[in-house]
C-alpha cells in the first residue's frame, strides 16, 4: 500500500492497516535503518488535582519527587 506525504508532512494511515490494530491516538515514532516504524502509544487520562492531594496525604513534597527523579536519572 502507498501513502502520500502531504505539504504538511502528514500521511494517512491506510484503513487496512488500521483496523488490525487496537484504535489508539498517539504513536511513536522511530528511525530503525532508514524505515520509519510506527508504534501505538496507550496513553492514560490524569488527574492532577488526585495527584497533587494523594501527595499531600502522604507528605511527600514536589522537591522531594524533583530530588527522586534527579536521583533516578543519575543511575
Amino acid at each position: 500500500m502507498l501513502a502520500k506525504l502531504t505539504s504538511k508532512n502528514q500521511i494517512t494511515i491506510p484503513k487496512d492497516i488500521l483496523s488490525k490494530i487496537p484504535k489508539v491516538d498517539y504513536f511513536k515514532v522511530e528511525l530503525n535503518d532508514g524505515n520509519i516504524l510506527l508504534k501505538p502509544v496507550k496513553v492514560l487520562e490524569t488527574n492532577l488535582g488526585d495527584i497533587r492531594k494523594k501527595m499531600e496525604d502522604l507528605g511527600i513534597s514536589e522537591d522531594f519527587v524533583a530530588e527522586a527523579v534527579q536521583w533516578a536519572r543519575s543511575k
